[in-house]
Order: structure tokens, then sequence, then C-alpha cells
């Protein structure tokens, strides 16, 4: 056993041994530097849990008053214990599916991305889908977008369809547009856009949002078991990194049920706040009514996602100014505006919570000018309606959030990732209100911090790291890309806790350290605030707790 293993052990003493304890004793307990994300409050000692809640957190000395000999103890010595870490926005189930499949997402060339497909593809008996990938070329900018004559020659027997890391856009192969019924003859759609080979109409087999809807629909469901145990992938890779609390945007009732079926089977170690289409507002809000309570503590339908618009590394996010890089487009509107406001009225009339997807600085004012229509008509409520990703806005419309209420649910990742080309897709003036969080901040704006893992890795503490230093992936960027948008490391895991809860209607059971709350918290390997901010993106979870319960603990 490692030094590190022994001192996290849990000293765990038999109850045959000494009898059951007082009814006050500890059944967990926790030392180190504690941050508690209450502001009354925001350093301790230590935590004591009771079941599955916290029962006191303030110095080593009062918390040792509480241990019994059956008291699980975990020593972390100066290293931070924070609250339970949040993921405001992942596609998770979809995570678990990609956790098995091809990883595309570091394919340097074309060459290695086919390489890849090909070694996969062996793997597979014939006629078995290849999904997921989660590429990015701008890996390989001198070749382009990838095309099918890349890899038909590699996955004869086998349909594939890979998606862009940002999923707005993905690549088929020759067989897997057949059997979507694409082909020259298939019209361009609206919201959407076929990609042919130059000079005609023959498709590429790149497809960019509504347009890769013939290819979703052309691949089977996943059975239950398959559903299951793509949860089970991700919910191991979430406890590694921290995560105890999710909102899922991957809203389909096949993976409601799994969800459902694993926290009836006591399998769930994370909690979900799980979304739908907004499209099926209607379905969401009569399931909404239905719902027993009591067990909304680990699952709850929490809300309806829509979209405005696609992304920026497709360049098919919405602007009011054409693309930089190429200025025969200004991005692409995915939902109508009359669908839009129509699905969203009804929903907001129905109670239900808004989470809508707008990138681009065109789509997210058309969202909040919905957003505003909407609680016009319908009165003052605690709505806390959300713009999913709020990366690229106008200037004005910061305190328009703030004005209108409006959460920013945001990914820190995507700022070091995208940081590497952002400038040539959109030019030097419009970066400057991009991935803006000091902005929204200082305009007192509810920021929240997600992943929207696949897109980036499900790794909260990569997000810290991404939001206090914007130092890009690349290395180009060492004092951090527009580093004036940094915000500082309680700030950043602010937004990974207590106002992630907030975002979630959980305030007041998660997101912070306090007595009465859920026992959610997370051991780490360092002092976040006593090591330079470069070298938090090196700092591991040594432990995570959920409802009391250790879900995980480093080898």
């Amino acid at each position: 056993m490692t030094g590190l293993a022994r001192s996290l052990t849990l000293l765990t003493f038999g109850a045959a041994l000494a009898g059951c304890g007082p009814a006050e004793e500890a059944t967990l307990a926790a030392f180190g530097r504690v941050w508690t994300g209450d502001s009354t409050q925001p350093w301790a000692q230590a935590v004591a849990v009771r079941a599955d809640t916290i029962m006191a957190v303030g110095d080593s000395a009062a918390i040792a008053a509480l241990i019994g000999p059956d008291t699980e103890r975990f020593y972390n010595n100066g290293a931070m214990i924070v609250p339970g870490l949040i993921d405001d926005h992942t596609h998770f189930m979809s995570g678990g599916f990609q956790l098995a499949s091809v990883d595309l997402r570091d394919a340097a060339s074309p060459e290695e991305f086919t390489a890849r497909l090909e070694a996969h593809a062996a793997r597979l008996r014939p006629g078995e889908w290849i999904t997921g990938g989660d590429w990015d070329h701008e890996l390989w900018p001198e070749a382009g977008l990838p095309r099918r004559d890349w890899i038909d020659s590699v996955t004869p027997d086998n349909p594939v369809f890979v998606s862009r890391l940002d999923g707005h856009m993905g690549l088929a192969n020759t067989l897997a547009l057949e059997l979507a019924g694409i082909s020259a003859a298939t019209p361009d759609v609206p919201g959407g856009v076929v990609v042919r080979y130059p000079g005609g109409r023959e498709p590429t087999g790149l497809l960019k949002d509504n347009a890769m809807d013939p290819l979703w629909e052309a691949i089977p469901d996943a059975s239950p078991s398959q559903r299951d145990s793509a949860l089970a992938r991700a919910l191991r890779h979430a406890a590694s990194n921290g995560v105890t609390a999710i909102a899922e945007m991957d809203g389909t009732w096949w993976n409601w049920a799994a969800y459902r079926r694993a926290r009836d089977g006591g399998r769930l170690t994370l909690r979900v706040a799980f979304h739908h289409p907004l499209s099926d507002w209607r379905a969401l809000a009569d399931s909404m009514a239905g719902l027993d309570s009591a067990a909304h503590d680990w699952l709850w339908l929490g809300g309806a996602k829509g979209f405005v618009d696609g992304s920026l590394g497709s360049s098919t996010a919405l602007f009011d100014q054409p693309y930089s890089d190429d200025p025969t487009t200004g991005g692409t509107l995915t939902t109508s505006e009359d669908s839009l406001r129509a699905w969203i009225g009804a929903a907001d009339s129905a109670g239900i919570q808004l989470a809508i997807h707008a990138i681009g600085d065109r789509a997210i004012a058309l969202v909040l000018d919905i957003f505003d229509s909407v609680a016009a008509a319908h009165g003052p409520r605690d709505r806390r309606l959300r713009v999913e990703h709020a990366q690229h806005l106008r200037p004005d419309d910061f305190a328009r959030f703030a004005e209108l209420g409006v959460i920013a649910s945001t990914q820190p990742y995507h700022a070091i990732d995208d940081g590497r080309w952002a400038e040539k897709r959109i030019g030097s003036e419009r970066i400057k209100a991009t991935y803006a969080f000091r902005s929204f901040l200082d305009a007192g704006v509810h920021l929240a911090f997600g992943s929207d893992w696949t897109v980036a890795p499900l790794a909260p503490l990569l997000g810290v790291y991404a939001a206090v230093t914007r130092r890009t992936i690349d290395g180009r960027f060492p004092d951090g890309w527009t580093p004036e948008q940094k915000i500082t490391i309680e700030e950043a895991l602010l937004a990974y806790t207590a106002s992630n809860a907030y975002g979630m209607y959980r305030e007041r059971r998660l997101g912070r350290l306090v007595p009465g709350y859920l026992a959610d918290f997370v051991l780490l390997s360092e002092d976040l605030t006593a090591i330079p901010p470069a070298q938090i993106e090196s700092v591991r979870v040594r432990a995570t707790i959920v409802g009391g319960r250790v879900v995980f603990q480093q080898e």
C-alpha cells in the first residue's frame, strides 16, 4: 500500500468490539483545509457527517469530540476539502457510451484519424455502428474538414457516424449515408448543412446541425442493458473526478428510465437534474406533475433544453456579423423563432425551468428577448432561466442577463480549447466579450460552470484551472488568453458548487459544507490556494463522498 493510500485509509472499528455509539456520534469525519463555500464561515479544519447529512463543520478539536469507535475517518493533512463539485451541463449518458467507443479527440492528422477508425472497426462485428469520436479538425488545419473518402476503405462493413467534439457536425461513411437515405438528391435542410464535394451535389459525408437528424434516426436504439452499462461507466468516471451532481442534457425517456433503474437499485453515485427536449415540453410537464418529490435528492426532472444555434467550431453559432474566416455565413438558426417563442412560452406557463443553448451574439440576444417577453406576459416568479454556453455576447447584454436574472451556464474549459483558434473565426474585437467570466461576475450575473462533457473533459478541476489562468491548451498564451476575463479560485469554486446548486433549485441542500446540508464533498491532493495557479491542472481527487458514502478513493 502506498503512503498516499495509507493516509486515506478509513479507520473503522467494528461495532462488535465497541457496541453502539451515541446518537450524536459521527458516521464519517474528514480533516484537512476545508473550504466550505459559506461566506459566514469560509474556512474550517474538519467536517463531520451523520448518515447522509453534514453534522458539524469546525476546528479539528470540535470535530474530534464527535468521533466514536465506528466513525470512518479521513486525514487529508493540509490539503483541501471542498463541497461536492457540480457539473451544470453534461451529455452524461453519451459520455458513458463514448468511454467504450473510438477516441479521435487528439488524432493529430487525417492519417491518424483514419488509422484509429480502422483499428476500432477491426474489433467489431460486421454491421455494428461506430459512433462517438469527438474529433477536432483544428489539429490538422491544412487538410480541412474530414470526408468519407478518408475512411470508406477501412470501414467497408461498419456504418460510421463520428462527431466533431462540439457535437454540431459529424462525419458519415458511405454505408451510413446509404442507411440514412442521404445522397446527391437530398435537399438542404433548414438549420443544417449537407457539405458537398466541390463542383457538385455529392455529399462528402460531413453533416452539420439539423442535417444530422437522418443519421441519428438510422442508428439503432441502445438496449436497456447497454444504457445501464454506459451509465455505470460514466458514474465511475465522474466519481474519480470529484463530480457529485450533474445536469444531464441528453434528455430522452430511454435515458430517464436508465437513471431511474440506477436510482431504484441504489447504484447512483451522483445527483442528477435531468433535462428533456424543449419541443416535448407537454410530456415533460405531465411527468413532472406526477413525480414523487421524496426521490428528488438523487434524481429529478430539472427542466427543458432547447437550441437556438450551433457552435463556433462548426461555424454554425449565430452572429450579427459574418464569420471573419468565412464571410458567406453568420451561422445557423437551428430552431425557427416562431417555434422558440411558442415552446418557451408554453413551457414557462407550465412552470418548467428553461435551459436554452445559445452561443453566438445574435442567438443570445434572441433568447434574452424571448425570456423578457415571456416573463412580462406571465408575471413574476422564481424562474431561474438559463442560457447554456453564453459564449459570445454583445457588450450590452451582460447587463441584460443581470436585469432579467438569467443564469449564464458556461463551460470554462472551452475558453482554453477554443482560444487556440477563436480569433480567426470572429476577429479581435468580438473575442473581447467571449467566455467573459469576469464581465459576467462584475455585472452581477449568476455564473454557473460545467463541462459540456464529452465536448470537454468531465473534470471540474481543469475547469477551475481554465477560469483562473485562461492558458490555452496549445501553450500559446502562458499569461492567459483575453486575461482580463480571469476570475479567482474561490469564484471558480463557487461557480462549481453553490452557484450550480442554485441553478438546480437545490441551494438549501447542496453546494456548501454547512450543518444540515447533504454530505457531498471532495478531498483534493493539494490546497488550490497555496499553489501557483498554473499547477492546478495537476491537482488530483483523492476521495469523493456523496451522501456520506465513499464513492471513490485513490488507490
